[in-house]
């Protein structure tokens, strides 16, 4: 139980703090009574002042405890405990480090990927709203900008997951996570517009530039999906760089190329230059991934991976 004071326990009952409060005023009017004007009025906001400060810190002291509570629900994957406990913690102290953090990031954990409806998309709004007040004092904080990105792409708002990304790396231009989600959502949107352009003439992409579909349909291809192609190398490469055994970056700088092939169909030297881009990428990505496992297998004697996956 959490104590305030002398045998005070928190939260306050109501009925124990309105006695107290009376208890005061008799008190006062005594006071009242035998003192002058000016020393009655100093006296007053003096034990008024003095409540306001005893409630505010015992609020404090619950806002600590509703926080502590809230990990261990968060921890046992019960959010929408953790949520209500975060929720008590910013109400009775807003100034509580971390709590809105907590808050949001529970919020965040309900979110189900790619489900639209009213109740997914009110967690998503809610949670990106605590994340931008957190922002509002810590205008720097990664996790945030993170984290908002991360529910913009889990809702499929890929061009507002692009642009929180692109604040990620506006601050840690290193961030190789960062820059991989902005080269898969590029490659997500290049290939849903071949799927659908190859769709209305009854085919299927074959991975290598398509160059059997027909002339129109491969210019639009090339049309939407260049800008998008060249931005997905862009910041795939940018992510390999960052970190060089990047198996997922390598994965998807593979599929990139092979959209890429369908942006070059004019250019038959352009488009099997680009299908062997993409055959070389996938077995480096096949490599990295087999190290990575043997180093990670190796235990806590061997090579191990630190938080930002080098190994050392």
């Amino acid at each position: 139980m959490i104590r305030c004071g002398i045998g005070a326990s928190l939260p306050l009952p109501a009925a124990i703090l309105d006695s107290g409060i009376r208890a005061r005023e008799r008190v006062l009017k005594e006071m009242r009574k035998k003192m002058n004007g000016p020393v009655r009025i100093t006296v007053l906001a003096i034990a008024l002042g003095g409540l306001v400060l005893s409630v505010s810190g015992c609020n404090k002291l619950a806002a600590r405890d509703q926080l502590n509570k809230g990990v261990e629900s968060y921890k046992a994957a019960k959010y929408e405990e953790a949520i209500g406990h975060f929720q008590k913690a910013t109400e009775l102290d807003p100034t509580l480090p971390m709590a809105k953090t907590y808050l949001a990031t529970a919020l965040a954990q309900n979110i189900v990927p790619g489900l639209d409806t009213p109740e997914n998309l009110k967690n998503a709004d809610q949670a990106v709203e605590i994340f931008k007040q957190v922002l509002q004092q810590e205008p720097n904080d990664v996790n945030s900008l993170k984290q908002i990105a991360g529910i913009y792409f889990n809702i499929k708002k890929f061009q507002e997951a692009k642009d929180w990304q692109k604040k990620v790396l506006a601050v840690d231009p290193k961030d190789p996570e960062a820059a991989y989600t902005i080269g898969v959502i590029d490659w997500t949107l290049a290939h849903e517009n071949v799927l659908k352009a190859l769709a209305a003439v009854n085919m299927n992409d074959d991975g290598e530039g398509n160059v059997k579909a027909p002339k129109k349909v491969l210019q639009q291809i090339s049309e939407e999906n260049a800008p998008l192609v060249e931005e997905a190398l862009q910041y795939l490469n940018q992510a390999v760089e960052n970190r060089a055994n990047y198996d997922d970056a390598m994965s998807y700088l593979n599929l990139v190329y092979r959209r890429k092939a369908d942006v070059d169909y004019a250019d038959p030297s352009a488009v099997k230059k680009d299908v062997d881009a993409a055959k070389d990428w996938s077995a480096k990505a096949m490599g990295a991934r087999k190290a990575n496992e043997a180093k990670k297998n190796a235990g806590p004697g061997g090579i191990t991976m630190d938080s930002s996956g080098h190994f050392k």
